[in-house]
């Protein structure tokens, strides 16, 4: 069945078969995604350090999530236009592209660059996923699919700090640094998505003619970019200085002209206004930009924690975020089955956001001496508390979204997401590395005061003369595992302390969630496909005999 063509009457009714057979094509794309994500995250302490770029670290996440989330509405309108299957390959492409330069990166700038490309890939592999998945089932039925990415999550998410950790741990692989495969492993997996997605992904779709809101895109891109990049370095500029306002006002004036512009092209906008009149969608993708806030904070600061403070290896590390996947998939099969039975979903984001704040807010707690067990416990509840959102949004703003709509509307839930998830990297890691110096600072002023530390400090004149002379460079936090106990302590509080201070922020964001989210209206889920709303759509209503 071309790509291009017109549906045939009964062809929007696929059957189960037919709609794994697509979902493999889908799967090995959202692999790709998933998987880099757990790598790099994991991998990030030991390619920052082996860069000396440890606080220059959020510029390779955030320009990751500029481009992801700038590119996630433009494939969602791009995708309603010419196809679902064009733009998948396409961002595949990129991804591809993109990955294969991150493993010749040689300073934590240029990584950040060529990571911006692999965001690029990245804003249509799981967007288009979902949209395309909105396309072939029924709101009604598709928690029992989406079982399929919760695994293919997990999956990554066991494999992803493995890996990640395993490359991170080695000095070379094949003549090549180990940490650069943490980003070399995504070209042969790309390659195999392009194959296998060319190959099955074949789904109906009838060419839209429609304008490209390019004006929109670049406005947006204005708008968002300049505030990102405040975000990241007003700590070291000064929030008042004149190029932290000068951002400020770019940002601003970009995205009052991105609405201006959006309500000048109506239908062909980027990101339809008239969208926005739903509460739904309004209300579902406010929550959608909360919870990324919080998501991305506290899984940017938990793999910190547990290596920084903790002493955990990246491998290590990695392998005890798994609690958090485990609640992921536990929560999100749960709710998923019991929406596809009764048809209610509105109890799960609101007991969703209720966990995640409880957990933040604990989180905020532990410290340099907590037991490793209770991180890991409340990981699994931060994990539950996505797993009963994530799902249930998109579900709620897919099923009050005109087929017409279907990418542009999953492509949103995706982008206020990942804005919420940049926006939360930025700021979440700007007030770590902007308070944990201070924080350090009092606790060696302290520890200079007893007898224990003067000792330790008598045993290692090498670090007492970096101490003294201001030398100790927190872009690399290797020396903390090299150390005496005794000397390495305030800076461990310092760092748990920040962190600390971090998921505090992270709860008062998700707190914000819970209490919008009693707002969301439940609206019965429909039992027809994307597929087959379009087809009743196109077809004339009949005429009444009289």
């Amino acid at each position: 069945m071309s790509e291009t063509t017109a549906a045939p009457t009964g062809a929007a009714l696929l059957t189960h078969r037919q709609i794994l057979t697509i979902l493999s094509g889908l799967l090995l794309g959202l692999f790709l995604a998933a998987l880099d994500q757990m790598i790099v995250a994991t991998a990030m302490k030991t390619i920052a350090d082996q860069l000396n770029g440890q606080t220059l670290q959020a510029w390779a996440t955030t320009a990751y999530l500029i481009t992801g989330t700038i590119s996630t509405p433009l494939y969602g309108k791009l995708s309603d236009i010419y196809g679902r299957k064009p733009m998948y390959l396409t961002a595949i492409t990129l991804f591809l592209a993109g990955s294969l330069l991150s493993g010749i990166a040689g300073s934590m700038y240029e990584l950040a660059a060529f990571r911006a490309v692999q965001g690029l890939g990245a804003g249509g592999l799981m967007s288009l996923a979902m949209a395309i998945l909105a396309d072939i089932t029924s709101p009604r039925e598709r928690s029992k699919y989406t079982g399929y990415f919760m695994a293919v999550f997990g999956i990554s998410s066991v494999a992803g700090p493995v890996v990640g950790g395993l490359f991170a741990g080695m000095d070379t692989f094949l003549g090549t640094d180990g940490w650069r495969w943490v980003f070399l492993i995504n070209v042969p997996i790309a390659a195999v998505a392009l194959f296998v997605v060319a190959r099955v992904l074949n789904i109906p779709h009838k060419r839209v003619n429609h304008r490209i809101d390019y004006v929109g895109a670049l406005l947006l891109t204005v708008g968002l970019v300049p505030l990102l990049i405040v975000a990241e370095q007003g700590r070291e500029w000064g929030w008042d200085s004149g190029r932290s306002i000068a951002m400020y006002v770019v940002g601003v004036l970009g995205l009052v002209g991105f609405v201006f512009t959006e309500r000048r092209m109506g239908d062909e906008a980027l990101l339809p206004l008239r969208l926005f009149r739903k509460s739904t969608f309004s209300l579902g993708n406010t929550l959608n930009f909360l919870l990324g806030v919080g998501m991305f904070g506290g899984m940017a600061s938990l793999p910190l924690y547990l290596q920084i403070v903790k002493g955990f290896s990246a491998t290590e590390a990695g392998l005890m975020m798994l609690p958090l996947t485990l609640g992921i998939m536990t929560a999100a099969g749960t709710s998923g089955n019991i929406t596809s039975k009764t048809g209610r979903y509105r109890v799960f984001p609101i007991i969703g956001f209720g966990l995640l704040s409880v957990a933040m807010f604990v989180l905020s707690t532990i410290g340099t001496d907590s037991p490793s067990w209770q991180p890991l416990t409340l990981m699994f509840f931060v994990g539950a508390g996505l797993g009963l959102c994530m799902q249930t949004l998109l579900v709620a703003i897919q099923n009050d979204s005109e087929p017409r709509d279907m990418g542009v509307a999953t492509a949103s839930a995706t982008f206020f997401r990942q804005i919420g998830g940049t926006v939360g990297t930025a700021v979440f890691l700007s007030i770590l590395f902007s308070t944990v110096v201070d924080k350090i600072g009092d606790g060696l002023r302290n520890a200079l005061a007893t007898p224990a530390y003067q000792q330790a400090l008598a045993g290692n004149p090498e670090f007492a003369a970096m101490l003294k002379n201001q030398q100790l460079d927190l872009n690399n936090t290797e020396f903390l595992s090299k150390i005496d106990p005794v000397l390495a302590r305030p800076f461990l509080d310092g760092f748990s302390d920040s962190i600390g201070l971090v998921f505090l922020v992270g709860g008062m964001v998700t707190t914000i969630g819970f209490l919008v989210v009693w707002f969301l209206k439940e609206i019965p889920l429909s039992n027809r496909s994307g597929l087959e709303r379009a087809k009743d759509a196109a077809e004339p209503a009949p005429v009444a005999m009289h």
